[in-house]
């Protein structure tokens, strides 16, 4: 696990742009299962997190679509919550980073770490943006 003095700072990243920061599995699934969509994060220590998956999820929000709920959980610190969260993720691998989008409780866009790395931040937001428009 990691120290939370690491950690604070990258989740403090997310929750000062108003992602809910989930730490137990029933906010996991009080917020994945809440009408409407909802965007969950697997945040992560390692750099592509840093340079593209937060900013890009916080990019990703200046459209014109959002999801009704934000919220994250970190890998390798709040491991019940971050395992709940997998749990709703099949069938896809365990990834951190990773962004899932859910409409009424259902799985209907994943962005995986292999789709996360190598990739900047705009490419990032427009993927999920693209998703936006669909299904929020």
């Amino acid at each position: 696990m990691y120290p939370e003095s690491i950690v604070s700072p990258m989740k403090a990243e997310l929750t000062a742009a108003g992602f809910e920061d989930l730490t137990s599995p029933d906010a996991v699934n009080a917020a994945i299962n809440s009408p409407g969509t909802t965007l969950v994060v697997v945040n992560s220590v390692c750099g592509c997190a840093a340079g593209a998956a937060r900013p890009g999820v916080k990019l990703s929000l200046t459209g014109a679509k959002r999801p009704s709920k934000i919220a994250t959980v970190f890998a390798g610190f709040d491991t019940e919550a971050v395992a709940e969260a997998r749990k709703h993720f099949a069938p896809y691998p365990p990834s951190s980073p990773a962004i899932a989008l859910f409409k009424d409780g259902k799985l209907v866009h994943f962005v995986e770490r292999h789709h996360i790395e190598g990739r900047s931040a705009q490419m990032i937001a427009d993927n999920l943006k693209m998703a936006f428009e669909e299904f929020c």
